[in-house]
């Protein structure tokens, strides 16, 4: 008796252990189809990238990440995607794609490249001073965290000349501001305008006119004083700029004009003759 008893644990083990084996073969035979899927899916998804079709590509590319969400190709096939997108000028979709992998792998070690692209993408559709002031904000964000987070890498250098652009830009937008304001007199915001340029911008190219406007302005409303001083500070600074030439024939054909000392420094006295007239 007790040996039937036996043989039927026996047999109840053997059973046991062939579903074990059965579950593990069909486990392992699923996953090496999921791995096949992506492979074939990844290849896919490049092929068409290589051809131009990157809206094709970019669905292929999310399929991988799907298939495999914890493999190191998922994050690939999302940079991939945004790049594919941000090259052929689907600035929305390389965004959404470009924010999705910023905040879902937040150590991975490519995520300046993702910043970078990001910061591309808004800077690329800057058209002119007039409008696209959200996409100057983002650009300025994305490349300020570049220079602040990867200030060792190339992305970061680019990012200052990027920078550098956006300020002519801005203060290109100034200077229109101002204009509008003069051609309309309305002198006071008009000054604040010029003013924001020679304060905020004042590595420009625009810092020279504006410095000519603030001095016609003043000189036309009749404060000779303050129309000089800032004629002053045009000449030392730019005393070979067109700018300062009508400045100068605008006051008086015998207002001395300032000479540049080469033993001074002159690092910084932009800055403190500034204050003067904030």
């Amino acid at each position: 008796m007790k040996f039937i008893h036996f043989l039927k644990f026996l047999v109840f083990l053997i059973l046991i252990f062939s579903c074990s084996k059965k579950d593990e073969n069909i486990s392992i035979i699923k996953e090496q189809n999921l791995e096949n899927q992506m492979i074939e899916a990844y290849t896919d998804a490049y092929r068409e990238f290589e051809r131009g079709d990157v809206i094709f590509a970019g669905k292929k590319f999310n399929e991988v990440e799907l298939l495999f969400p914890q493999s190191i190709w998922a994050s690939r096939s999302v940079l991939m995607a945004a790049y594919g997108y941000f090259s052929q000028g689907y600035y929305a979709y390389a965004i959404n794609e470009l924010e999705r992998f910023i905040n879902k792998y937040k150590n991975h070690p490519q995520l300046d490249y993702a910043y970078y692209i990001l910061a591309l993408c808004h800077y690329d559709q800057i058209v002119s001073e007039k409008k696209d002031t959200n996409e100057i904000i983002k650009a300025k964000k994305y490349f300020n965290t570049l220079i602040i987070n990867y200030p060792d890498t190339d992305y970061a250098l680019d990012a200052k000349f990027k920078l550098d652009y956006i300020r002519e830009i801005e203060a290109s937008k100034e200077m229109y501001l101002a204009r509008y304001y003069v051609e309309r007199q309305k002198w006071i915001p008009a000054i604040n305008r010029f003013k924001t340029v020679i304060n905020n911008y004042d590595t420009t190219i625009y810092v020279e006119e504006a410095l000519h406007r603030l001095v016609e302005i003043h000189y036309m409303l009749g404060l000779v004083d303050e129309a000089e001083n800032y004629a002053s500070l045009l000449g030392y600074n730019y005393q070979s700029s067109k700018w300062y030439e009508a400045s100068y024939k605008l006051l008086d054909k015998n207002y001395v004009r300032v000479k540049k000392n080469g033993s001074d420094q002159r690092e910084g006295i932009l800055k403190k003759l500034k204050k003067l007239f904030k």
